[in-house]
């Protein structure tokens, strides 16, 4: 199909071929996924020993993939720059894992996940992946508790469910608000069987600088040694990227601190789509910002708002009181009013713009933060919380059950701020915490690049333009577990490909390419430090590219961001040396690509003159302030080419077509 773009934002780029998933088979979409693994072609357990498989990050997608390979019999080389594979960011995960398991005979089924999925996403995701996603879901559930995650159970022995955003059943399962935590250390513990069985090599302490392409196929991957400083190249017949999300580029986010777009970008550079950069998710339920010494946001699990109710004043003169001495009849439970189907289990994205709504009606709660306003220049203060209440819940369960629900949670909150939320409500304001964009993937989970695979977060090809709760690690778990290892194989039959080694021309440049990056940023010795530029750079993505855009602001974001450029690399100061352990320097190299990812995500989101999920365009909305789509236009995933710096990206569209599903405008009401 042919979509037009507003001839404002064509100047940042051009419009290539249409691109599109060759590998899902034809037929009824519950058929596709059997089909597709009956059609693939096998590897004979006696040549999987043959093949080498590298696996770059140890988050649930990689480890769950390490060691679904290594159990195969293939030889696998997993890489991750901590210290331990359980220190992915996976592990902070809190609420809960989503499958179609039907345990509380509240009419789920594999179709109705699949279908709030597409729903909660918009419409803006693949068919085919989300139906499999949601397939294979109950697989997981069973998976997991085979390896001894301790899913929480109800009275009878079954496991139990509980509700998350956007959904009106009872899907997702839950270890008490340690739930990431747990399934990680699950698939850890079998990663670490097949480490100790001889099939994976693990290399922690590593850093991914570039992919190694010969042939026209990825073969490997060159590596900085975080402790040694020492840069070398890794071979092997295909090459996995599990390295999760790029929230960091916003500086402040709920992402770990070393979490980054490196990987994901230096394949970019090197010939892989980039697939809907601009869909970011902010998340309604975290700790708000207090002033500029924070470097991270803390996420309260949206597992809350099962039973937690949120509201602000309804008299903005009511802001500064204690919460306690507001009666009823003066407090809005906006989400209750304005969804009453859904209540405080609306989508994310329709949660966290609401309270920005509320936030700047100046119902806001907590202290006052000052603000710039972008389109004014004006300075205001605003309050930028809304409560999260548990009065009513301690009332109907009591403190003893709300704490064996939520306890953890409720102690990270107090340790964090000094309040008791068992006394106080809590106060929550939106915060940057995943992004539903990745590199471009088709069925096989095969980027653009041949022999280049890309799993969970990393990939773009699930969650549409907003991720339901609960389906970041059931997206981790099915592509390491379920998928990968099923699709992988239909390339790898063709293996073992010709031996390289660091003589072989694709190799030598590559390394070249990395240690001359390490000695440009070495040698600039500015004036400025490395995080003042990434914060910087988080202050123009929040301000224009954040919960709110419009054509104007993306248009003076690329400009900021284009001169924050020229200025990084002219103008960093970057201290020590390559040859230790040098974490201003691993810095340097993340921040250089977050500020490339930055503009390409400022060009992705003005190109997409339509709002949808958590992309929202303030020119594009309903009377009653509602994201409005324009599926004429944008009913396409939008995969960027890289075609060398300082030039324009060629945007390619893969046309989304929905055959088991009626694409209509969302409403949860």
């Amino acid at each position: 199909m042919a979509a037009t773009v507003k001839s404002s934002a064509k100047a940042y780029f051009t419009v290539g071929e249409e691109i599109r998933d060759t590998k899902a088979p034809a037929g009824p979409i519950e058929k596709k996924w059997s089909t597709r693994k009956f059609e693939a072609k096998l590897v004979n357990p006696a040549n999987r020993r043959k093949l080498t498989v590298i696996i770059v990050g140890t988050g649930l997608a990689g480890a769950a993939a390490g060691a679904t390979l290594g159990e195969a019999g293939y030889n696998v080389h997993n890489f991750c720059f901590q210290d331990s594979p359980r220190r992915a960011h996976s592990i902070a995960a809190q609420g809960g894992i989503n499958a179609a398991k039907n345990y509380r005979n509240d009419n789920d089924s594999v179709f109705r996940l699949f279908y709030d999925t597409v729903k909660g996403g918009d419409y803006r995701a693949r068919e085919t992946n989300v139906y499999r996603l949601a397939e294979v879901s109950a697989g997981i559930i069973d998976q997991c508790v085979a390896q001894g995650v301790p899913f929480a159970r109800e009275y009878g022995g079954l496991l139990d469910t509980r509700s998350f955003g956007g959904v009106q059943v009872q899907r997702t399962f839950y270890a008490r608000g340690q739930t990431g935590q747990q399934l990680l250390i699950g698939a850890y513990q079998a990663l670490e069987r097949q480490v100790a069985a001889g099939t994976v090599t693990m290399h922690s302490r590593h850093e991914m600088l570039e992919v190694i392409i010969h042939d026209g196929r990825a073969r490997g991957i060159v590596t900085r040694d975080l402790v040694t400083g020492e840069v070398e190249a890794w071979y092997a017949d295909a090459v996995v990227l599990a390295t999760g999300g790029y929230g960091n580029v916003f500086f402040l986010s709920t992402n770990a601190m070393g979490s980054n777009v490196t990987a994901n970008w230096r394949a970019h550079r090197k010939g892989a789509y980039f697939g809907n950069p601009c869909y970011t998710q902010i998340h309604p339920t975290c700790i708000p910002v207090t002033g500029e010494h924070q470097s991270k946001l803390t996420l309260m699990s949206e597992s809350l708002r099962n039973d937690g109710r949120i509201w602000v004043p309804k008299n903005p003169e009511d802001a500064e009181k204690d919460p306690r001495d507001i009666p009823e009849d003066e407090r809005d439970y906006y989400l209750e009013r304005i969804y009453p189907s859904f209540g405080n289990l609306v989508p994310r994205d329709i949660a966290s713009r609401q309270a920005k709504y509320m936030c700047d009606e100046g119902r806001g709660v907590g202290p006052a933060i000052t603000e710039t306003d972008h389109e004014t220049g004006e300075t205001i203060e605003r309050r930028r919380g809304v409560y999260l209440d548990f009065a009513d819940a301690i009332a109907r369960l009591g403190k003893k059950e709300v704490s064996a629900r939520y306890g953890n949670l409720f102690d990270m909150y107090a340790q964090i701020t000094g309040e008791n939320p068992y006394e106080t409500p809590m106060r929550i304001y939106p915060a940057v915490h995943y992004v539903m964009g990745g590199l471009w993937v088709d069925y096989d989970l095969q980027s653009t690049v041949t022999g280049l695979f890309v799993t969970g977060e990393a990939n773009f090809s699930d969650h549409g333009a907003n991720r339901l709760g609960a389906s970041a690690l059931m997206q981790g778990l099915s592509d390491g577990y379920f998928v990968l290892p099923n699709t992988i194989n239909d390339y790898l039959a063709a293996g073992p490909f010709e031996a390289i080694d660091d003589s072989t021309p694709a190799s030598v440049e590559a390394l070249r390419e990395a240690k001359d990056r390490i000695e440009k940023l070495l040698s600039i010795q500015g004036d400025r430090s490395v995080d003042s530029f990434h914060r910087e750079l988080g202050a123009i993505m929040w301000e224009y590219c954040g919960m709110d855009r419009d054509e104007e602001g993306l248009k003076i974001a690329i400009e900021k961001i284009r001169a924050l450029r020229d200025e990084y690399w002219t103008n960093v100061r970057v201290t020590g040396v390559n040859e230790d352990f040098n974490q201003a320097l691993e810095r340097a190299g993340r921040v250089a690509d977050f500020i490339d990812l930055g503009e390409l995500m400022c060009i992705d989101a003005l190109h997409r003159h339509e709002s949808c999920g958590g992309h929202f365009r303030s020119e594009s909305q309903t009377e009653d302030g509602e994201a409005l789509r324009h599926d004429e236009e944008f009913a396409y995933v939008a995969a960027w080419e890289f075609t060398g710096d300082g030039q324009k990206p060629v945007l390619h569209k893969e046309p989304l077509v929905y055959e088991a599903i009626e694409l209509k405008q969302r409403s949860y009401k």
